[in-house]
């Protein structure tokens, strides 16, 4: 199949630790990867060469793309995270991991996790619902994983603690070539609350002098 130009250079991927007990979830995170290949896109992830984390940084690996590992420096020991694969950005704690990660990428994606992926994953969706980014959030709803928490945040907006338009931040597809078109599509409906650029300075540590293009 012919190679597809994507308007994302990188996306950043959520997933755990653990490959989880079905061959379905790692199964997913290789066909993202590959995804990301045929389509000249590059990872931002997590780090390390354990659980789905190295799975989907393999095949980007393998598939010929740049792979951004964002470790904080205390879980770098070769027994916590295994192997490194690509380049490796050491930072401090998880707070810079996560301005890291979200600073090198123009797309979130979420792949079955546990406490940490959840983390990730719902404070790029607050960062988007307060004006912080633009870049759309993605669910790879493999088998379903995601239903029971996309139910808790249809019952959310239902409630009136969660704007429909916030609702419409969360995209989600159970297969990779779904979810990425989904992603390709969007566009962002919240309202800003701050603006985007003393945001950007203050949360994700851009510096003023440097030129943010929209």
């Amino acid at each position: 199949m012919e190679d597809k130009q994507s308007k994302f250079k990188r996306i950043c991927v959520f997933c755990g630790s653990s490959p989880g007990n079905k061959t379905t979830y790692k199964d997913a995170a290789i066909q993202l990867g590959n995804e990301l290949v045929r389509r000249n896109i590059d990872l931002v992830y997590g780090g390390g060469s354990v659980g789905l984390m190295g799975l989907i940084s393999q095949a980007v690996f393998d598939g010929g793309r740049h792979v951004i590992g964002v470790i904080p420096k205390t879980l770098m020991p070769r027994e916590i995270t295994g192997e490194t694969v690509g380049e490796v950005k050491a930072v401090a704690d998880m707070h810079q991991r996560k301005a890291e990660m979200a600073r090198n990428s123009d797309a979130f994606i979420a792949l079955p996790g546990g406490y940490g992926t959840l983390e990730e994953l719902l404070e790029v969706i607050t960062w988007a619902q307060l004006g912080i980014h633009d870049k759309p959030v993605g669910l790879l709803n493999v088998d379903g994983y995601y239903n029971s928490l996309l139910s808790f945040i249809d019952k959310a907006v239902e409630e009136a603690f969660i704007s429909p338009s916030a609702r419409h931040i969360i995209l989600s597809a159970p297969t990779p070539k779904d979810l990425v078109k989904k992603m390709e599509e969007y566009y962002p409906r919240h309202e800003i609350v701050a603006p985007k650029l003393s945001w950007e300075i203050e949360q994700l540590g851009y510096s003023p002098k440097c030129e943010i293009s929209r």
